[in-house]
């Protein structure tokens, strides 16, 4: 209404003041300003009105808008109609009423939109603890000890902040997830205990290696105890990881006293090899001394008796430093060589059955130079030159071989 005969439309002003609404069913009082002029008196019940088409225009809007729920829109229209039809109010308050109806469609069209809505985030919710239910699964079947469980915390506050799905589903859902969980808690537990349990069994074989260390420690055997502690080293590897608190310390006992053991071998011996550093002296001015006079190959008889003096002074001498043990031995060895070498190749020339077997074959190389030389004789004779050259080529050839035959019999006899 946009002045006053807008409102005189739907109202009217008694002289006493008392103001009346126009409806289809009759007028209604809404109220009384007496001493008033009637056009004052009927704009105040206007303006009631036109705050009624603000509270429907508000409604619509936020309905439109999706702010308010179809179902509480539903409750509000039908509140809001009821305050129209008796609002002491001047205005097509019918129209207004009417205007409220029409928004009923609108309730069902939000509807719609909502449901559909809501199923995409259900279906949405349903694949996430779908998702949430197999990583569980999967933890609960795997080893990850240490991570599983900050894994499950984090998918269980992923889970709590996924709207709930049907009663049925949520519950089915969750109680797999639950399950997974638990089932990985115990198979953790029982790990742990597992671990615990060899970790203290790796805790007291190590204690009883230590023990046998201590009454290692002292020894004085070098070789065989180096052997042993080697042994017990193998021993403390196999026996794995004792207890975190107490591990370190059982190895550093156990270290402590290995290099008890090995810092004393290793002061004796390189106190020996101070001892020993004057017969290494010693030992290679001998052999500086006897090597040219070792001379085989000259004569033999003088350089084994040579050899003979040397190896009695050799072993009155005594035990050399470590690393000078192999280069020593091995000029020893060079010069015992060197008189067996000439000793076997003199021996291979005096062989009596080697010898045989040379003159056995100049003996019977000679009986095949003789044996061609008779056949040639006898084919010349009956004109046969082609068979007579054949056999001497056949003779000159088996006399080669035994100039090889009887150089090597000549070997024999030098």
């Amino acid at each position: 209404m946009s002045d006053l005969a807008d409102a005189e439309k739907f109202g009217r002003v008694d002289p006493d003041g008392t103001v009346y609404v126009k409806t289809a069913d009759g007028e209604r009082s809404v109220g009384q300003i007496p001493d008033t002029d009637p056009a004052e008196a009927l704009d105040f019940y206007v303006k009631r009105f036109r705050s009624l088409e603000v509270e429907v225009g508000l409604l619509e809007a936020r309905l439109t808008s999706g702010t308010l729920s179809p179902d509480e829109a539903a409750g509000s229209i039908k509140k809001e109609r009821k305050a129209i039809l008796a609002a002491n109010a001047v205005g097509d308050l019918a129209g207004l009423a009417a205007k409220l109806d029409a928004l009923t469609p609108k309730l069902d069209e939000q509807r719609a939109v909502r449901k559909a809505e809501k199923a995409k985030q259900q279906e949405k919710a349903r694949a996430e603890k779908e998702s949430y239910v197999a990583q569980a699964e999967k933890l609960a079947g795997g080893n990850d000890w240490r991570g599983g469980v900050n894994k499950f915390r984090d998918l269980l506050e992923k889970w709590k902040a996924v709207p709930r799905l049907d009663r049925a589903t949520d519950d089915e859902l969750w109680h797999r997830f639950s399950t997974a969980r638990t089932t990985y808690t115990k198979r953790r537990k029982a790990q742990f205990s597992e671990q615990a349990t060899k970790r203290d069994e790796a805790a007291t074989i190590k204690r009883r290696i230590i023990t046998e260390a201590e009454e290692l420690s002292t020894s004085t055997d070098w070789g065989q105890t180096t052997g042993a502690f080697r042994d017990l080293m193998t021993r403390w590897k196999e026996a794995g990881a004792a207890p975190r608190a107490i591990d370190e310390k059982l190895w550093q006992t156990f270290r402590g006293l290995q290099d008890t053991f090995f810092n004393a071998k290793s002061a004796q011996l390189a106190e020996q090899d101070k001892e020993f550093a004057s017969n290494q002296q010693l030992k290679e001015e001998l052999l500086s001394q006897y090597e040219p006079r070792i001379t085989p190959a000259q004569d033999l008889s003088a350089a084994k008796t040579a050899y003979r003096e040397l190896a009695d002074k050799w072993a009155e001498i005594g035990k050399v430093p470590r690393d000078a043990i192999r280069p020593l031995d091995q000029r020893m060895k060079a010069l015992e060589a060197s008189i067996s070498d000439v000793e076997t190749a003199q021996w291979e020339r005096s062989n009596p059955e080697a010898r045989a077997r040379a003159e056995e074959t100049a003996d019977k190389l000679r009986d095949q130079i003789a044996s061609y030389e008779e056949k040639a004789a006898k084919a010349e004779k009956r004109g046969d030159d082609r068979a007579a050259t054949e056999a001497r080529k056949a003779a000159d050839t088996y006399r080669s071989w035994l100039e090889q035959a009887e150089a090597a019999v000549a070997d024999f006899s030098g």
